[in-house]
């Protein structure tokens, strides 16, 4: 049955930014971290702060290093230096991104010896020894554990102790191994081989203390390796200690940081299954209360259902029915009453005596012939304003106008004279007033 929240909470991204950030830097494994890898992108800030990405083939993760920590690293860091660093994740709430807090910063220097564990461990990776599609699953609750370690080493007795803090149900096989030095890996191969022929128990640990990486490279040859690989038993590898990685580690099924880890990784804890228990029972509890809730929702149904379908309940509902049709009948007879009515009204609109046409066609002449004579006057008498507008224009550009102030035109002949250079002495002139023409010879001029 479907649970549908009603009113579903919402976070506000700071909120969800702040919960990751309390989830990632609370978390024990997160809080101290050991990495390895190629500096890339490195930058030294004028405060003394590094600001670099650490990068492998895969992946990449952003890292800053403090002032008060840069002090203590004893060489000059640049672009593609392979290094070892140790710190904790930190979150930037505003932008939401993680990084790497580093506290120290040492160059990776391990020699001959890496190169060579690169080397076989690419080579491995490339034949898919390390294949997701070929790791099996660890049993949930294994009846039998076989652990493959030194019978002297603590390595045995953490395992046990913790097997039976956690899961009572569960038997331990120790198949004793060489777990150091030369013949380690052979000797790790036959056990393996061994536990498999036997075929007594359901999960097999491998594992041994911690040390140098000389000392863990028995998990480093092929013996071990192609055992853990061709193995049917599921294999959890918990060699060395939380930093340290060999080949055997990415071939075997489930990598345990430290061998009590693996004991861990292969049992399931007693109180963790009472609480499980506790959860199933409330599980099956609120499901039993939901499937009783649910039929009695539906019984409920069915009764209203069945009184529905009762004789009175129907005839009831026939009458309802009955008398809302009998209203909607009423009301179509009325809507197409009052159609007609209108379209009656239409006809006998269309249908006047011609003298009524006639009469109106004349009111409609006359209507227009007193708009004609509207209109013309109107703009006759626009014209004639216009008119007169444009007849004072003109008289007032009208050099006549300004002989009546005293002015008039000197010709010689017949051309307009404008300057004292045009006439000598004894030439006959043309002086043009507003009433008349006088004749008159120069006598004597004089320029300004």
């Amino acid at each position: 049955m479907m649970n549908l929240e009603i009113n579903p909470t919402y976070l506000t991204v700071s909120a969800l930014t702040k919960y990751i950030k309390v989830k990632l830097e609370s978390d024990k494994h997160l809080t101290r971290i050991l990495i390895k890898g190629e500096l890339s992108n490195f930058k030294r800030h004028s405060r003394g702060h590094f600001y670099f990405t650490l990068k492998d083939e895969q992946a990449a993760i952003s890292c800053i290093m403090f002032s008060r920590d840069t002090m203590d690293v004893n060489f000059e860091p640049k672009e593609g230096d392979h290094v070892l660093i140790e710190g904790k994740i930190s979150l930037y709430e505003p932008s939401g991104s993680y990084s790497i807090q580093v506290r120290t910063l040492k160059l990776d220097g391990i020699g001959e010896l890496y190169l060579k564990y690169e080397k076989l461990k690419k080579e491995l990776e490339e034949k898919g020894y390390f294949d997701v599609a070929h790791k099996k699953a660890i049993p949930k609750f294994p009846k039998k554990i076989g652990v493959i370690t030194s019978p002297t080493g603590a390595v045995i007795q953490d395992i046990v102790n913790t097997v039976s803090r956690r899961y009572m149900l569960c038997e331990i096989h120790l198949y004793p191994a060489l777990v150091q030095g030369p013949g380690s890996s052979e000797s790790i191969k036959s056990q393996i081989i061994l536990a498999n022929q036997k075929n007594e128990v359901d999960v097999l640990i491998v594992g041994r203390g911690g040390g140098s990486i000389e000392d863990l490279w028995g998990f480093n040859e092929l013996p071990t390796i192609e055992a853990i690989y061709q193995s049917n038993i599921p294999i959890i590898t918990a060699i060395g200690h939380e930093t340290d990685y060999t080949i055997s580690d990415f071939v075997g099924d489930l990598r345990a940081p430290t061998p009590t880890a693996a004991a861990e990784l292969a049992t399931p804890n007693k109180s963790d299954l009472l609480e499980k228990l506790d959860d199933y029972t409330y599980q099956i509890q609120k499901s039993t209360k939901s499937y009783i809730e649910f039929y009695q929702t539906n019984l409920m149904h069915i009764d209203r259902s069945l009184d529905r379908l009762s004789p009175l309940s129907k005839l009831n509902q026939l009458k309802t029915d009955l008398t809302r049709l009998d209203e909607m009948i009423y009301h179509y007879m009325k809507n197409i009453l009052s159609d007609k009515k209108i379209m009656l009204e239409r006809y006998k609109e269309r249908m006047k005596h011609p003298q009524d046409k006639i009469d109106y066609y004349k009111e409609k002449k006359d209507a227009l012939d007193r708009q004609l004579d509207h209109q013309i006057a109107y703009i006759f008498n626009s014209k004639v304003n216009q008119f007169e507008i444009l007849k004072s224009s003109l008289k007032a550009l009208s050099p006549l106008a300004l002989m009546d102030k005293g002015y008039a035109i000197i010709k010689k002949d017949s051309n307009v004279l404008t300057t004292i250079k045009d006439v000598k002495l004894k030439d006959e002139i043309e002086i043009e007033l507003k009433d008349g023409y006088v004749y008159t010879e120069v006598k004597r001029k004089k320029e300004k």
